[in-house]
């Protein structure tokens, strides 16, 4: 049974694999998780997640999407200074360093883990309900509920969070 102590909230975050792989975020040690421009996913990074909370990272738009690893938040919502930045694909001209509309969070990576691809998280009635499962769900930041974050490690072989 997977039991976690502290008091920890757990999300998934989408990147597609050529844009931001997991071997990246890998390979760089940590990064700020910028160009969000959904406002609820927004919302979620800028008034829920917290210092410490897990991150399923996910890869999105490639056959298949699958989880690759799992992170942490390694520093609150602050400005998404890429808004501001012209140059920056993520630039909106609405947003500005005195009323910044648009925030990140830093992450590192924690544990990569061994792919879970879409047909199985499908496929586990244990994750029947899952926000990613549902029809129509496309948000690139959502919440996981603990129940289905431990039935994920569970499959990749993490019986205790604790340590994550």
């Amino acid at each position: 049974m997977i039991r976690e102590d502290k008091m920890r909230n757990y999300w998934l975050m989408k990147s597609e694999l050529d844009v931001y792989p997991w071997d990246s975020l890998v390979e760089d040690g940590q990064t700020h998780w910028d160009g969000v421009r959904n406002y609820q996913a927004r919302n979620i990074m800028r008034d829920e997640m917290k210092k410490e909370d897990l991150i399923l990272f996910y890869h999105s738009n490639c056959k298949p999407p699958h989880i690759a690893g799992i992170a942490k938040v390694i520093r609150e919502s602050y400005p998404d200074f890429t808004s501001w930045d012209v140059s920056s694909k993520y630039y909106d001209p609405k947003s500005t360093p005195e009323s910044p509309r648009w925030f990140m969070v830093d992450i590192k990576p924690v544990k990569r883990i061994k792919k879970i691809e879409l047909p199985d998280l499908k496929n586990n009635p244990v994750l029947e309900g899952m926000p990613l499962l549902m029809k129509g769900s496309r948000l690139s930041v959502q919440p996981v509920p603990e129940k289905y974050f431990n039935e994920i490690c569970k499959i990749s072989g993490i019986m205790d969070i604790r340590n994550l």
